[in-house]
């Protein structure tokens, strides 16, 4: 597989790696009640930092969790100006390059800058993917070829899922200049191979299609009676004599029926009386086959009248002038080929497609009046998405209890359409939003509290979410806790670095050390800010929890290695044996 290369990347392939693991401080909450000091249990989440730092401070609660993520990144047009800087000249991305690529980035093009910028925040958001969720970034020209390859890179190649064209504008400015750009990409991946998306709901135009001729009992529309496949589905090639005309009528070449012939004699008899019966038709059914009459298998006979033509075409033509005919049926009122039936109640939704109409998924424009209306016609940000396009990614990527991440959040777009979703279908979406511009309180969050209050003659949507700060580093320089993190941050750090799962509040009479257990395991994590604790036999009797084996943390141990052997208790050093993440 070809890969993309370019200056910096040996330097932030792995960086992803050595961000420091940073918790998450609380600001406040805000619902329908209104702002709050206390946690409302909402369980959405707008951060207010870094998006790498916030990415790696997201996964011991998150990796493997997000069913959809979408992304709309800096197109790195080099354009200055914006509310959010639209170019990777961002003062934040030049001091973060700096610090990861060194002086080497001081010659760094705009492309390498971007993909440097890119490369670490794509892996962290392919870990917190669950197995089959998918993710949607939205860009330009500018670095679309060079975000595939990183994608293929990142994501495997055989998790991409399609190049979608976004209709960005319902008119063309008449003083352009060559190919005007109509559109504009959307990349799509899925954590894993195989992934499908939701069908759409179907529409009048396509139901139209569907008619109901004969009085059967339900719509159906004409469908081909052949399907691809007669060298290696020989035994669906083979003859059906027509009851009007007494032909001989075969798939074309190439091709079988849709159906075996059990099921295909079954349906036949509801024209009139059929059989099997071998007519020695080697030479045509090899025809269709593509091969040789002595490579064409022979144990394939035809499904022909029982009765005599006359017979047949009189009990044939009352079952047409009946009505509700067999699944396969004959065209031009009984003389012409056959065709099959598909019934519209079979069919299910419509399949997304690779175009996006903007009358489907809206426009910019739209998306600018949508902001001014929220914020009472100031324009606060000059490049937002329409919420109808979040939302459609969100019918065809999501459901009613998916976790959608965006970590460019920008005017906060993405939690408007969750927000609006759940209002419509009684969904319980949550969102997780990171902007690490200062208006992420000001415009992101501030967007988010009028949508759920309302604005306007808009009605409110309800819900509420969390306003986090990026808190300090979990390590100091020097290898150390940082004393200041508090215990439960620990707690909630070491559990999912030892188990990679989010950790849970443990009730019952064990001891409060207690993280938990997992796959035959209790974790203890003996941690005081103030003095040093050591796994000795006074803490092993207040243990209560009864496993296969125990993993304690601790400051030091006095047991022997023996009695830890013969315990099944493995010690660990705090800090030196908590796993970096």
């Amino acid at each position: 597989m070809p890969t993309l290369e370019w200056i910096g990347k040996e330097k932030v392939i792995n960086h992803h790696q050595e961000v420091p693991f940073r918790v998450l401080e609380r600001q406040f909450s805000f619902d329908e009640n209104g702002q709050t000091e206390a946690d409302n249990g909402s369980g959405n989440k707008i951060i207010h930092g870094d998006n790498l730092e916030a990415l790696k401070a997201l996964l011991p609660e998150y990796e493997g969790r997000v069913k959809c993520i979408y992304i709309d990144p800096p197109y790195n047009t080099g354009n200055e100006g914006w509310v959010y800087n639209d170019s990777v000249s961002d003062p934040k991305i030049k001091k973060w390059l700096n610090q990861v690529v060194g002086k080497e980035g001081e010659d760094l093009s705009r492309h390498d800058k971007w993909l440097c910028m890119m490369y670490p925040r794509l892996k962290l958001l392919q870990k917190l993917l669950a197995d089959d969720g998918a993710i949607f970034i939205s860009i330009d020209d500018t670095e679309e070829a060079n975000l595939r390859l990183v994608c293929d890179e990142i994501f495997g190649a055989n998790c991409f899922v399609s190049n979608i064209s976004w209709q960005r504008t319902y008119s063309t400015r008449n003083d352009s200049k060559g190919i005007v750009n109509e559109v504009e990409h959307i990349i799509a991946y899925s954590k894993s191979p195989g992934w499908n998306p939701n069908k759409l709901p179907r529409t009048e135009a396509m139901n139209s299609k569907y008619k109901n001729p004969d009085n059967d009992t339900t719509m159906w529309r004409t469908d081909n009676a052949f399907a691809p496949g007669a060298t290696t589905h020989q035994g669906m090639v083979y003859a059906i004599q027509h009851p009007f005309t007494g032909e001989m009528l075969y798939p074309s070449n190439g091709r079988c029926w849709t159906f075996g012939q059990d099921q295909m004699l079954e349906i036949m008899r509801g024209w009139c009386g059929y059989e099997l019966r071998d007519i020695n038709d080697a030479k045509e059914r090899s025809i269709v086959c593509g091969v040789s009459e002595n490579d064409v298998r022979r144990d394939v006979k035809a499904i022909v009248l029982s009765q005599s033509l006359e017979e047949s075409t009189a009990m044939a033509k009352a079952v047409y002038k009946r009505g509700q005919w067999p699944r396969f049926f004959f065209t031009k009122g009984g003389n012409g080929g056959i065709a099959r039936k598909t019934y519209l109640e079979n069919v299910g939704g419509k399949l997304p497609t690779n175009f996006w109409p903007y009358k489907e998924t809206g426009h910019t424009d739209e998306a600018k009046k949508e902001l001014l209306a929220i914020f009472g016609g100031k324009a606060t940000f000059d490049t937002p998405k329409p919420s109808r396009l979040v939302e459609f990614i969100l019918k065809i990527a999501g459901n009613k209890d998916a976790l959608i991440l965006d970590s460019f959040a920008g005017s906060g777009t993405t939690a408007h359409a969750v927000l609006n979703m759940n209002r419509q279908d009684g969904g319980n979406r949550k969102f997780i939003l990171v902007e690490m511009e200062d208006y992420a309180d000001s415009i992101t969050a501030e967007r988010v509290r009028r949508v759920i209050k309302g604005y306007g003659d808009t009605p409110g949507t309800g819900g509420g979410f969390s306003y986090y700060e990026l808190g300090a580093p979990l390590f100091l320089e020097d290898g150390s806790l940082d004393e200041e993190v508090g215990a439960e941050k620990l707690r909630e750090y070491v559990w999912y670095m030892e188990t990679r799962r989010a950790c849970q509040k443990q009730d019952g009479e064990d001891n409060k050390y207690l993280l938990g257990v997992n796959n035959g395991a209790a974790y203890y994590f003996y941690y005081e800010k103030d003095r040093e604790t050591t796994l000795d036999h006074e803490f092993l009797a207040s243990i209560r929890t009864k496993a296969e084996g125990y993993v304690i943390f601790a400051d030091a141990c006095v047991l022997s290695q023996d009695e830890l052997n013969r315990l099944s208790i493995v010690f660990k050093k705090i800090p030196r044996d908590i796993a970096r993440l």
